[in-house]
């Protein structure tokens, strides 16, 4: 018989898809989990409150063999497993309801990480919506905020990738195996964020994202935060179960305003009238998350506006309250539109502003 230990046994019930609860039963009728190795068929089915099946599943895959090869497995795609009983156990998840009792990971959850929001959205995005993920990932990771996502297209994807760019931590929550790279579309991202985050999941190797997968994901993506940002969402949107539970969890909500006839923001209007908090800039989140006080760094006006000429700055002012076209800054500031072209130009090359489509330009 190999020496065994009981977090060698909470990886193998996990790698067998055995769901938290059930591992959960198996602890409270064990003195150790480890005894699931010595036990006899007879006695391993006399656990009335666990299904036949699951049961089955242990007896079969009771396995020296399969053992050895699950941990050759995992070392030899690199990913890191922490479990319930480790020290290194994130301790913002362990309270949580239905915690995950076991995480692989690439990359490394460090102590930085403890200050993080997530930021979620719709897979479909306006280009309203990436604007303002752009603006407020990177105002937080200007504070040393680490981001939290699923990884998903649209909103996720933008928030993992501004947080990048931008030199910030990141950490996106999968809901299937590290070795299923999920969505195709975002496999860069997948190789870059080990490097400055994590990637994580509860799901063994091999696991497909299956749609029964992401709502339970979204507690992780909450549990791992301070609050959530909900930027855009329909009215059935797999963000706002992630908002659901950041309420239970006691973590703040926060969502972006929309406009009322816009599909992407039903969601997120929504959960405003039904009291999260409302976000128009920055600082209407660093608010109501007291870790965040006293941290306000030095915003683009401060930065770079003293290295700016007076019409450059008097375009940039009129560009504060979100995307404008060319032609709407030309009348807020009485200039020519020649004159607010070249200067839009110019401040291009100085990566002060970007055009994010036909003629609408944003901080």
């Amino acid at each position: 018989m190999i020496n065994i230990s009981d977090r060698d046994v909470i990886i193998w019930l996990n790698s067998l898809n055995i769901g938290n609860r059930n591992i959960e039963k198996l602890m409270y009728h064990l003195d150790s989990l480890k005894d699931l190795w010595t036990l006899s068929v007879d006695e391993i089915y006399r656990f009335k409150d666990i299904k036949a099946k699951v049961l089955e599943k242990i007896i079969v895959y009771r396995d020296e063999d399969y053992l050895k090869k699950l941990f050759d497995s995992l070392h030899k795609k690199s990913i890191r497993t922490v479990t319930i009983f480790d020290e290194n156990y994130p301790e913002c998840l362990r309270y949580i309801y239905d915690k995950p009792l076991v995480l692989h990971m690439k990359g490394e959850i460090t102590g930085e990480d403890s200050i993080a929001l997530a930021v979620v959205g719709s897979r479909e995005t306006t280009s309203y919506g990436k604007w303002a993920t752009e603006y407020f990932v990177k105002e937080l990771v200007k504070l040393d905020v680490t981001i939290v996502s699923g990884l998903a297209l649209g909103i996720d994807g933008i928030a993992h990738q501004t947080a990048l760019e931008h030199g910030g931590r990141t950490i996106a929550v999968l809901g299937n195996g590290l070795d299923v790279v999920y969505p195709k579309k975002n496999r860069e991202l997948y190789r870059l964020i080990p490097e400055n985050g994590a990637l994580i999941t509860e799901y063994g190797l091999t696991v497909q994202p299956t749609a029964y997968n992401f709502p339970l994901r979204n507690r992780i993506i909450s549990g791992l935060s301070l609050g959530v940002i909900i930027i855009e969402a329909k009215e059935r949107s797999g963000s706002l179960i992630t908002a659901e539970h950041a309420l239970e969890q006691g973590k703040e909500v926060f969502a972006l305003p929309g406009n009322i006839n816009s599909i992407f923001s039903k969601g997120t209007n929504k959960l405003i009238k039904e009291g999260a908090k409302i976000i128009m800039d920055i600082e209407d989140i660093l608010e109501e998350i007291y870790q965040l006080k006293g941290r306000r760094k030095k915003g683009i006006e401060e930065e770079n506006l003293s290295q700016l000429s007076d019409l450059e700055v008097l375009v940039v002012e009129s560009m504060k309250e979100g995307p404008i076209h060319s032609d709407m800054i030309a009348l807020r500031t009485g200039l020519d539109i020649s004159t607010v072209n070249s200067i839009l130009t110019i401040l291009e090359i100085k990566g002060i502003i970007k055009e994010i489509a036909g003629r609408v330009f944003s901080l």
